[in-house]
């Protein structure tokens, strides 16, 4: 069967491939960066997200667009604005928890010649 999403996943994906694929949205700085300022500040316009981020719009809408997919975020239309918030409290507790996580393997983590830069 053809799959309609982006993303592609054999047609019978075991768990821990939708968990990999999951996190994988989490792998690029950029998107972290978008919800660390949804984070923060709660709900922001695209536009603003794009001049926080001083990325071109495109780029950002493309970060957007993959983080709604997965879940992470959330949208509300104000006219023409579309503003965008965290999805679920989870998804601030989980960046907390990786930072918390962090904390103590930042220098390793840095050093690691393992896991490829994106």
């Amino acid at each position: 069967m053809a799959q309609l999403s982006p993303f592609r996943l054999p047609d019978t994906p075991a768990r821990t491939d939708l968990v990999a694929k999951y996190f994988r949205a989490l792998g690029d700085p950029t998107r972290l960066r978008i919800l660390e300022l949804l984070r923060a500040e709660g709900e922001l316009s695209a536009g603003e997200l794009t001049r926080r981020l001083a990325q071109p719009q495109p780029r950002v809408s493309n970060h957007l667009a993959c983080l709604r997919w997965c879940g992470f975020v959330d949208t509300r239309r104000d006219h023409r604005v579309i503003y965008y918030r965290l999805a679920d409290d989870r998804v601030a507790a989980m960046l907390e928890l990786a930072h918390g996580l962090l904390a103590r393997n930042a220098d390793h983590v840095a050093a690691c010649c393992r896991i490829p830069e994106a």
